[in-house]
């Protein structure tokens, strides 16, 4: 009776002209990296955000996701290299982004806005208005994502841009998990293709397998300065996946690690606006 080891070879032979090394195990892929600025971050992804991938940040509001980013593109755009920010929500903040020391003059910004008319809504009871707003509210909200995924594909397939954020905010889960595994899986190619690092942004992980690597950021602690201001912002992240490795590492990597937020925040401001 032959042995595994002569009949993985006999097959492996008989397939050579259809599937080469059929039964052998693909090599882990090792990727060029993009330093986020962070060393406490860069150490948890063994350098940085992979280049030529699909990274995404996951967490609450507040949750350090947004500053992450802006801190990623920051490096970027202080290098000169262009980047694109897709903002689903309008929620980004110029302002912010320049405090942050993001160089908007190397920065496309593209604002996804609520359809004219989002169709109409059909007549009922007592409860039709109720009905009539859920459902119009609904049809704005895919609206700007439809936008914002035109755009983040227009992008990609472009090419010529360093980063590109698809910002998706505080997009309900339930909208956001309706985007077809197969966009994502094109947003990975178009990303590899042009060596880009698309960082996506939302409450949790939707590009599943076609993601790299996936961070889960929360909030630790912030101090009050004075008042309703508060700083030094501490946030947590998390190393939820990782597919790619970019180099080859034989001690134990870490799971977690934090970083600290220096830009301030005021309450009464907020509350104000």
């Amino acid at each position: 009776m032959p042995s595994a080891a002569a009949l993985r070879l006999e097959i492996e032979h008989a397939l050579e002209r259809r599937f080469p090394a059929a039964l052998s195990p693909v090599p882990r892929t090792i990727r060029e990296v993009a330093a986020t600025g962070i060393a406490s971050v860069d150490e948890l992804l063994q350098g940085g955000l992979p280049v030529g991938a699909i990274s995404e940040l996951t967490g609450n509001p507040s949750s350090g996701r947004t500053s992450l980013a802006l801190q990623f593109v920051a490096r970027r755009t202080l290098e000169e290299r262009p980047c694109a920010w897709v903002d689903v929500q309008d929620a980004f903040d110029p302002e912010s982004a320049a405090a942050n020391e993001v160089r908007l003059r190397w920065l496309l910004w593209i604002r996804c806005r609520d359809t004219a008319n989002a169709g109409p809504a059909a007549e009922g009871g007592a409860s039709a208005p109720l009905e009539r707003g859920a459902r119009r509210k609904a049809r704005s909200s895919w609206g700007r994502l439809d936008q914002a995924l035109r755009a983040t594909d227009l992008l990609l397939q472009a090419g010529g841009f360093s980063s590109v954020v698809l910002d998706l905010g505080d997009t309900a889960p339930e909208q956001a998990n309706r985007i077809p595994s197969a966009t994502w899986f094109r947003y990975r190619q178009a990303a590899e293709r042009t060596q880009c690092s698309l960082v996506v942004l939302g409450r949790r992980a939707y590009a599943q397998s076609a993601a790299a690597v996936v961070l889960e950021c929360s909030a630790q602690r912030a101090e009050q300065a004075s008042g309703t201001v508060l700083r030094d912002f501490t946030f947590a992240v998390r190393r939820g996946r990782e597919r790619h490795a970019p180099v080859e590492i034989t001690t134990r990597k870490p799971v977690a690690a934090t970083w600290q937020a220096n830009a301030a925040w005021d309450a009464e401001t907020e509350r104000r606006a």
